[in-house]
């Protein structure tokens, strides 16, 4: 495979046999084919190998939930306490490798104390099942130093001084490697021999609890999902009950065994602790995608996973009726647990109030599970007692409706009105309010110290017509201003 790389066309990737014919990565394409004129070569595509390389971390996480990438070539597995879960470390390496190798992909897999020394055996001794000990040491000692991935001015200078083995430079004091060599020679050394372990940064942050069910034979039937999907609820609710918490996120995962994974999540309003609820939820979610979930071949392995949660803890009912209220909110928080399972997250929404003197700006949608806190609304007079907050009508439109107004004086309440040709007769009238733009929300032109041009100031009135209607009508501009007359416009509807 070849890319475009400092201005020519130069081997990505290659081969066994084009290794074997002294090809190797970074070399121009004009020189391979000097050496190997008949080398059929491919444009690399680095998007699509990092897809794969999700793929496959993706089909991995069946075995370990702390899972990280190496560069764009590999994976390390955190596999501490899940060996046993597949028959020991080798059970586990196998089945891991004809996993991936149902992706097409060829793999070199080993096992060892630490991630780095895991790396350096795969590359070198694959199939290696090692642990921390004089065996593991000394099997790492014999390997070549191409392990420790230095630049190649480096690795030139370790072959001219003699060294070919792990075990040759570590013969040598630290403090000579680095004075030679520099620091991050000794350093990589340590850490392939596993005398310093280099902590995994995961994808994906490991859940707060975690159930899985590994099932003997691939299972095609969704019947039989849900019935596993029951029992790791229970399992889940009970670990959540110990630690007094309740689910507020949750992930169920399923794992085919032509190694795709397909995912369902979902979050509630409130912590939950009910596994037949949650079960309930998970179903409408599944019943909801728009991609259907479809066995393949079957799933061979099924987890739930709690990813967050909030403190819960029993609410005893009182006597005096004081707890109807957080019972009210408990049902409106299953009512919407279930819209979001069907309809999306995104789709239940709610209102919340914004700090400003606009109408239209005095509320904002947005999703139900927002962490946005609305504004107050409380009023005070200059008093210091509660100002009477304005009247606003129920119906506001989102573009104000424009009208033809009589007024008796420029500046008083119009006599009369006409709105979608429909004349309207004023009997009562409120008024003026006036509101003014929020100037110091107002943006500065660039380079200029003066605003921007921003909406006129508007003067409200509310009024009721001769059969008892009332409109919530305003007047933009000024009549002082001939060069922008006012204009009216009816705003909202009053019930």
């Amino acid at each position: 495979m070849v890319e475009k790389a400092r201005g020519a066309l130069r081997l990505a990737a290659l081969d066994a046999n084009a290794a074997r014919l002294g090809l190797r990565t970074g070399m121009a394409l004009t020189e391979a084919r000097a050496v190997l004129p008949g080398l059929l070569t491919g444009e690399a595509a680095p998007e699509a190998d990092a897809d794969l390389l999700a793929a496959a971390a993706s089909a991995c996480e069946m075995f370990t939930p702390l899972l990280a990438l190496r560069g764009n070539e590999g994976l390390l597995l955190d596999i501490t306490g899940c060996a046993h879960l597949f028959g020991g470390e080798v059970g586990l390496g196998t089945r891991a490798t004809r996993r991936l190798q149902r992706l097409g992909l060829t793999v070199r897999a080993a096992i060892a104390g630490t991630p780095q020394a895991a790396w350096a055996l795969a590359r070198e001794k694959p199939g290696t099942v090692t642990r921390p000990g004089p065996e593991e040491e000394a099997l790492l000692r014999g390997l070549p130093l191409a392990v420790l991935e230095q630049d190649a001015e480096t690795a030139l200078a370790l072959q001219r001084a003699g060294f070919r083995s792990l075990g040759d430079l570590d013969e040598r004091p630290s403090h000579m490697l680095s004075a030679r060599f520099g620091e991050a020679l000794p350093a990589a050394l340590r850490r392939v021999l596993g005398r310093e372990d280099l902590r995994l940064t995961p994808l994906r942050l490991p859940p707060e609890i975690m159930a899985e069910k590994h099932f003997p034979e691939p299972v095609t039937g969704l019947e039989a999902l849900l019935e596993a999907l029951r029992t790791l609820a229970g399992d889940a609710m009970a670990a959540l009950e110990r630690r007094g918490a309740g689910g507020r996120a949750f992930e169920a995962a399923f794992f085919r065994s032509d190694g795709e994974v397909r995912r369902v999540s979902l979050e509630t309003a409130q912590g939950l602790r009910d596994a037949a609820r949650l079960v309930r939820l998970l179903e409408l979610r599944i019943d909801a995608l728009a991609d259907p979930l479809d066995p393949g071949f079957g799933f061979d392995a099924l987890r739930l996973a709690v990813l967050r949660s909030d403190p819960l803890t029993p609410q005893q009912a009182q006597l005096d009726g004081s707890s109807a209220a957080a019972a009210e909110a408990a049902e409106v928080a299953a009512l919407v647990d279930r819209l979001m399972a069907r309809f999306g997250r995104e789709a239940v929404q709610r209102h919340v109030a914004r700090d400003t003197h606009d109408p239209a700006l005095a509320a904002a949608v947005v999703p139900y599970l927002s962490a946005a806190a609305g504004a107050s609304w409380e009023l005070v007079a200059p008093g210091g007692g509660e100002e009477q907050v304005p009247l606003r009508p129920l119906t506001l439109f989102r573009q104000p409706q424009p009208i033809e107004v009589m007024a008796e004086v420029p500046d008083s309440p119009p006599l009369r009105f006409r709105w979608r040709h429909v004349l309207h007769e004023v009997t009562r009238a409120e008024g003026p309010e006036r509101i003014a733009p929020d100037w110091w929300r107002l943006p500065l032109l660039p380079g200029a110290q003066h605003l921007a041009p921003v909406p006129v100031t508007r003067d409200y009135y509310r009024v009721e017509d001769a059969r008892g209607l009332r409109f919530w009508l305003f007047r933009e501009g000024f009549y002082e201003d001939p060069a922008a007359p006012p204009r009216w416009f009816l705003h909202g509807l009053f019930a």
